[in-house]
């Protein structure tokens, strides 16, 4: 993967969903999706495959399925291009059997693919690669080289294992050695019933999810091993706010001393997108791990999304080159 040259007025969101009716209509047919709320904007998707409580309902804009909705939206937004992913809901993150979470993957990428075929270079597609299977490098080729993905998004974990997982050993080399863009999104929450509320699993569940996955990356050795070049959603979730506690546990805990560098190393060859929802925090994750490290994501188009992303970096007062960089996004051309 090489680095995008300077586009003046170019705008690349890393972090945008979609979730293609074919994919939803595959589902239902069996009997692992509910459609009949689609009228009043709402999925409910089985928990095997969703990973929320069963009969959830699961926000579903047009703007999932039209293609024609989501670029007048990105016009409005000031975005000129997406790097999608399809949502966590249809990732099979608690799902125990490697052949059902592979036809679902599949026949996700697939649709996704299909989607946005007529606007490569506006919308382009990062193709999901499920975790826990010994199966994942190969998918991992089939959506670079055959369905032509721009990068590959992964959740937190897959099958009961976590990201630094022996089995995940060849998927990260492969990942590596072709500089491959990947978007790490939290596809489980921990804690349990402690979520069940208020929708907690996403406000809460979600920053925490990836804070725990990326530090089994640190401690892992995984970071050491491989040169990922690899971007958190959410702005990296709760991870950024314990850096220097993760430092002094490894400066002070012999089991945590795992790597030959102290875990904030690892943390700042890492980049992060701008879906904070926070000036100050933003601001501050700009100055911990540098404007070329941060890169505009708004989790379009849920409603919990960034729909001013121009405004947020705007809001930061960066100097006109810093705000170009974090605007293009460095490595979004693979």
């Amino acid at each position: 993967m090489s680095e995008t040259p300077p586009v003046p007025g170019r705008v690349t969101d890393v972090h945008a969903h979609a979730l293609p009716t074919p994919l939803l209509t595959w589902l239902a047919g069996r009997g692992l999706a509910d459609l009949s709320g689609l009228e009043e904007g709402v999925v409910r998707i089985d928990p095997l495959v969703s990973g929320i409580p069963k009969g959830a309902p699961i926000p579903l804009s047009p703007a999932q399925y039209d293609v024609a909705e989501r670029l007048e939206d990105m016009r409005r937004m000031g975005v000129t291009r997406q790097l999608v992913s399809v949502p966590p809901f249809v990732t099979c993150a608690d799902t125990v059997d490697e052949g059902d979470v592979l036809a679902v993957v599949r026949r996700g990428n697939d649709a996704l693919a299909e989607l946005l075929a007529g606007h490569r270079g506006v919308l382009d597609p990062l193709g999901y690669v499920p975790l826990g299977t010994p199966a994942a490098p190969d998918e991992a080729r089939r959506c670079l080289d055959e369905l032509g993905c721009a990068g590959i998004a992964i959740g937190t974990r897959g099958l009961g294992r976590e990201l630094d997982d022996p089995v995940h050993e060849p998927l990260w080399e492969l990942l590596a050695d072709r500089r491959t863009f990947v978007f790490l999104h939290p596809n489980s929450v921990p804690g349990g019933p402690r979520l069940a509320d208020y929708w907690l699993s996403q406000l809460a569940g979600f920053p925490m999810e990836t804070a725990l996955a990326v530090s089994r990356l640190v401690f892992g050795g995984v970071l050491e091993r491989h040169d990922l070049r690899l971007c958190l959603a959410h702005g990296g979730g709760c991870l950024p706010s314990l850096s220097g506690r993760l430092d002094l546990g490894w400066s002070r805990k012999p089991v945590a001393r795992t790597t030959p560098l102290p875990p904030s190393d690892y943390l700042r060859r890492l980049y992060y997108d701008t879906a904070t929802f926070s000036a100050p925090l933003l601001r501050r994750l700009v100055e911990d791990f540098g404007v070329d490290h941060v890169l505009v994501g708004t989790d379009y188009p849920f409603e919990l999304a960034d729909t001013d992303p121009l405004g947020t970096v705007a809001a930061l007062g960066l100097g006109p080159g810093d705000a170009a960089a974090s605007g293009r996004g460095r490595l979004t051309r693979c």
